[in-house]
């Protein structure tokens, strides 16, 4: 089965959920809430008995197992299968109770009109996988450690404003925030709880044995690792929705996409992951007999980002000509076969949030050359760029394996020195690459895949507000060190508006300003060939979320 790319565009209405979640002028129109057996059983017809596994094959290896860690989307893969949120967020971008016995609202008290009072009330009975009982206290020790000062926190965003926890009973807990904030319950859509009988007596949470081992309430247990080949989970059965419908799933690391392709078409793997199918494959693969492969459109935006530490990249002119040395529609064409369009924003074209009326990219060596010139980047003996003793040279690194990557590489390699500029390709193992590398800005350029998001809500403070540079001891993925007032005052301004028309103008005014200010540079976003074998169902894409196991737990072979 096959499908047009522009069939797969999503959607989905972004912005009905915080409206029915916070603005107490929308609790009127709020529909009723679905339990969470009824959302369970809207969303797959749950076998009476779980049988086989699924092998999943991820381009990247999942090396993170705590949730709060600083992590990358393919981490979550695991995190999906082995822990809970409160609540989740669907394919259609609703909110669906996880922990939570029902979706907090303002309709059902849940959720104060104002946004500042919080009421969640937990589901009864839930265990964690060595049987301990989940309770309130689990969700209090979770949304405290995320802020702790002596844990390396993914994420403080949001949950900085918490206050006044208190633990009412077993399955009731209560929180008051600092201050509104629109894109919180989005976070906690994404907010893994952990448990506290088992982290909470370890002196340094950092490198707590859980780490390695984790212990969750989801749908899998953590069974095996072995590192550079494979994770196998097996089913919880002792999970609350009566699932999962797998006795177990394995991860599969297959950093080349050429072999990870080559698995799926012989039947190794049953579901193709994290990079998926690549474009030069596409036409092969829906040929496939006994295979499913569609195109989907994604949150995920391909960018050839900068490490604005570096001297090279401080001037905004050095941005503006790479960027106009760089030919997007040939990359697209002659590499990803056409299918994504090119984009000038990290904001998906799905989302109600995103700005058509950006300034659109021009391909031209000639400006490229003119502005260098015009800023005193000089060519030196060798041809390329200098000034001030600053060579315009500098490495770029990506997945190493990824074959498309590495191919736009070269054609940008080529490009660049064709304007007096250097570029060494320095390609990682993605252990590697996505590690203390990125996360701590040890790069100087890269080509990355980023979903900028929180869920489907467009707040992007864990990626450009200036308190988000992980190498400058903030908690966030702002690895590009960019630091902008106008844009930290438009985000601090959006998170306290939950009006939707009122949010869109404050974020397509950030749109301009990183438009303008160039800390990545937007190339497309990916258009995303995925696979699985006939029969695996429920196996569907989720623009909302990072991964594509987001609802491994509703998986079965039909």
């Amino acid at each position: 089965m096959t499908k047009k790319f522009d069939d797969m565009l999503p959607h989905l209405s972004r912005r009905k959920a915080l409206t029915y979640l916070v603005v107490g002028a929308a609790s009127a129109a709020l529909p009723p809430m679905f339990s969470f057996g009824e959302a369970f059983a809207a969303a797959v017809a749950t076998p009476t008995m779980r049988k086989g596994q699924m092998v999943i094959g991820f381009s990247q290896e999942p090396t993170v197992f705590n949730p709060h860690l600083p992590h990358i989307e393919v981490d979550e893969g695991i995190h999906f299968s082995i822990f809970d949120p409160l609540f989740a967020i669907n394919d259609k971008g609703d909110f669906t109770p996880s922990l939570a016995k029902e979706v907090p609202t303002v309709a059902n008290g849940g959720i104060s009109a104002d946004g500042l009072q919080f009421h969640i009330k937990l589901r009864e009975g839930v265990k964690w996988h060595d049987g301990k009982p989940f309770t309130a206290e689990d969700v209090k020790f979770t949304l405290e450690l995320l802020v702790d000062p002596d844990f390396r926190s993914w994420r403080k965003t949001g949950h900085e404003l918490v206050r006044d926890i208190k633990v009412i009973s077993p399955t009731e807990i209560s929180w008051r925030m600092d201050k509104p904030f629109a894109p919180y319950p989005a976070i906690l859509a994404s907010t893994f709880i952990v448990p506290q009988h088992i982290l909470g007596p370890v002196k340094d949470k950092n490198s707590a044995p859980f780490n390695n081992a984790p212990i969750g309430t989801g749908p899998f247990k953590w069974q095996q690792r072995v590192p550079g080949d494979h994770i196998e989970l097996v089913a919880n059965t002792d999970y609350f929705t009566g699932g999962p419908g797998l006795e177990r799933v394995v991860y599969k690391y297959i950093p080349d996409l050429n072999v990870m392709y080559t698995q799926f078409a012989s039947g190794d793997i049953d579901v193709v992951g994290l990079q998926w199918i690549s474009a030069d494959h596409y036409d092969d693969a829906k040929k496939l007999p006994g295979k499913i492969v569609d195109v989907s459109s994604s949150s995920t935006i391909e960018n050839f980002a900068f490490n604005l530490g570096r001297p090279q990249f401080q001037e905004l002119e050095v941005r503006q000509a790479i960027y106009y040395a760089i030919d997007k529609q040939t990359i697209i064409d002659s590499l990803y076969y056409g299918l994504p369009k090119p984009t000038e924003t990290y904001m998906p074209p799905g989302s109600a949030y995103f700005n058509p009326n950006l300034a659109k990219h021009e391909y031209s060596p000639d400006k490229a050359k003119a502005l260098l010139d015009k800023a005193g980047w000089k060519p030196g003996s060798d041809g390329i760029r200098q000034k001030n003793g600053v060579r315009l040279a500098f490495t770029n690194s990506t997945t190493a394996g990824n074959h498309l990557r590495e191919q736009m590489q070269q054609f940008l390699q080529q490009s660049f020195q064709d304007i007096g500029i250097e570029m060494k390709i320095a390609n990682l193992p993605p252990a590697v690459m996505w590690g203390e590398y990125w996360m701590m800005s040890k790069f100087d350029t890269v080509i990355v895949g980023m979903s900028f998001l929180t869920g489907a809500d467009p707040d992007t403070s864990d990626y450009l507000r200036s308190t988000s540079v992980p190498a400058k001891g903030g908690a966030g993925q702002n690895t590009f060190q960019y630091q902008s007032k106008a844009v930290d005052d438009l985000l601090t301004k959006g998170s306290t508006l939950f009006v939707p028309e009122e949010r869109k103008a404050v974020y397509n005014q950030i749109q301009e300003i990183v438009r303008h200010d160039m800390p990545f540079l937007p190339l497309f976003p990916f258009a995303n060939v995925r696979g699985h074998k006939q029969g695996a169902t429920n196996v569907i894409p989720n623009v909302n979320v990072r991964i594509d196991s987001w609802n491994v737990a509703t998986w079965y072979w039909a």
